[in-house]
């Protein structure tokens, strides 16, 4: 049922809801919960909590509130490990200014964590991903390939830089770079996470009604990812992604295959995609990366062709 106060709800498959309460607030709802990935759990809570929050920053709002969402083994885990997962979900809901309002648990045979979040926005300034234009550039946040790297974690491949890189990437908040990007006239944005970048992008792409051309020598990459997915540690996500999406792209013949199962790599915690004007980009860019933001531009807006995305 519509409503002319739901200022965004599911067809345009956006991070977030949005209801507008006055003519200067509405009001922006999102959950998310993930399965571990990694093994300390403490790192683990902080993941899921940062990847909770980031759908608030894409859509140009504040988080103001959260509530835990927890299922837990209790007969195959101690309570122990549930206690350092709340602590470091906690320390990253402080660290956004959050507050914690309490939360639900349940017993189920597999531990999942996440929260459900509320943010506040000003109706006129809420940034959807349906608002790409051609002429636009598109900008990443953060680096690809979480999801192979989490795959090596679990078949005890990575090694521990490996991982320590993983929690840093994932447990790095997008609330820097959203409270830089709304300085700018961003045109649509979006978190790279479970689709990956190819499935976000498309996501994006249909919703302007526009094409998206990516250069795949542009694109950041954890290194580790590279020599992982050439060795055929490719999540289950992935090859999901490429079976839903594909018909979707096209990816030119010069692309490695490498660089392909990044593409549809599932991104935990990801970074920010967001389209600009290609007048404002290089400003944009140089304001992220002095703010330490790995940001990077990754391709470009055309009018729309055959395909929604082509990756080069």
């Amino acid at each position: 049922m519509s409503h002319p106060d739901v200022l965004v709800d599911m067809c345009h498959s956006d991070d977030a809801g949005v209801l507008r309460l006055t003519d200067d607030i509405a009001l922006v709802q999102t959950l998310d919960f993930l399965t571990p990935v990694v093994d300390d759990p403490y790192a683990f809570g902080r993941i899921a909590a940062a990847n909770a929050l980031s759908d608030i920053y894409a859509m140009g709002a504040e988080p103001i509130t959260a509530m835990n969402i927890v299922c837990f083994p209790s007969k195959d885990l101690s309570q122990d490990v549930l206690h350092s997962t709340l602590s470091g979900g906690f320390s990253i809901i402080q660290e956004a200014g959050v507050f914690l309002m309490g939360g639900h648990s349940v017993d189920d045979l597999e531990f999942k964590y996440g929260l459900s979040v509320t943010g506040v926005v000003h109706p006129d300034k809420i940034i959807k991903n349906s608002g790409a234009c051609p002429g636009d550039v598109c900008i990443v946040t953060k680096a690809l390939g979480t999801g192979i790297i989490a795959t090596a974690i679990k078949g005890q491949l990575a090694k521990q830089n490996e991982i320590d890189l993983l929690i840093e990437i994932a447990t790095c908040l997008n609330k820097n770079a959203a409270s830089i990007i709304k300085t700018y006239p961003v045109s649509a944005c979006t978190d790279v996470t479970g689709f990956g970048l190819a499935g976000h992008t498309c996501e994006m792409a249909q919703a302007s009604e526009v094409s998206i051309i990516l250069e795949s020598n542009r694109l950041p990459i954890m290194k580790q990812a590279v020599g992982y997915a050439n060795m055929g540690l490719i999540p289950a996500g992935a090859y999901a992604n490429k079976s839903h999406f594909k018909e979707f792209v096209h990816i030119a013949s010069t692309v490695p295959q490498s660089i392909e199962d990044i593409f549809y790599d599932p991104q935990t915690s990801g970074g920010l995609l967001f389209c600009i004007p290609e007048k404002h980009a290089s400003n944009c860019i140089e304001d992220l990366t002095s703010n330490k933001v790995n940001a990077r531009i990754i391709g470009n807006v055309e009018t729309q062709q055959e395909k929604l995305i082509y990756l080069n």
